[in-house]
């Protein structure tokens, strides 16, 4: 495998693991408090969704021009990558909440049970359960098909995006099974702080390639982009910190 097939798998797989996590809240959480099986139908409608989705979009994806799809590819890589970093340096900084996913699970959960009957568990479908699981999968997912179309296609490898995106998926789901519960314990701040990088980092190589750059090295260059990537946003959090502590400082004196 070259090294631009593992930088592939490493960031299909990472990503899409931060969206299965949310997901696999989302739907533990309605699961728990009112209906098991209009979750699980939700879910499976969400996912036929998605299967049509990615029918109808893979093909006009994959038939654009090289130059074409790393432009466009790299456009929308900045435009996730960069709304995934700039909220993970937030949260770096102390200037946001952490994300915790056994909160979110409580919320939930909370509103899943204040929602009223609307039919009541063990009563046939409800549609409060199925419509929060159907919701909250497919938007999820949209985020993984986008992953392993956009990657997958601009290294004309998308049955390798989608393996990578199948095994982070599954190894999500299998743990949730288990573990019966939100998967609270995996560094999910950490992960998306890597995913932010490794999206802002893509976008640029793949936008400045479709628009006519040759980077020294070639697929070689990021491992020179994604370590600067990296020390730009350490960089901010660090300075957003000591912003933060002064302006506290000044406050208690």
């Amino acid at each position: 495998m070259s090294g631009a097939e593992v930088g592939l798998v490493l960031s299909v797989l990472t990503a899409c693991a931060v969206e299965a996590v949310e997901a696999l809240t989302i739907v533990l959480a309605v699961g728990v408090a009112r209906s098991w099986r209009s979750a699980f139908t939700g879910v499976g409608a969400a996912l036929l969704a998605l299967a049509v989705i990615t029918a109808a979009l893979g093909p006009a994806v994959t038939a654009l021009p090289l130059g074409v799809l790393r432009v466009v590819v790299g456009g929308l890589l900045l435009v996730f990558g960069l709304q995934w970093l700039r909220k993970a340096i937030l949260r770096a900084s102390g200037l946001k909440a952490l994300h915790d996913e056994l909160a979110a699970f409580e919320e939930e959960r909370a509103a899943a049970r204040a929602a009223g009957v609307l039919g009541g568990p063990g009563r046939g479908l409800d549609p409060y359960s199925f419509t929060v699981a159907f919701k909250g999968v497919l938007l999820e997912g949209l985020e993984v098909v986008f992953i392993v179309l956009t990657f997958g296609a601009n290294q004309h490898n998308v049955p390798l995006a989608a393996a990578a995106a199948a095994v982070a998926v599954l190894g999500v789901a299998a743990a949730g099974v288990v573990a019966h519960a939100p998967l609270s314990r995996v560094p999910e701040n950490t992960l998306k702080f890597g995913v932010g990088v490794m999206l802002t980092s893509f976008g640029i190589f793949w936008g400045a390639e479709g628009a006519g750059a040759h980077w020294p090295g070639g697929d070689a260059a990021l491992l020179a982009i994604v370590p600067a990537t990296l020390a730009c946003a350490l960089g901010m959090v660090a300075a957003l910190r000591a912003r933060t502590d002064a302006r506290r400082s000044a406050v208690s004196a």
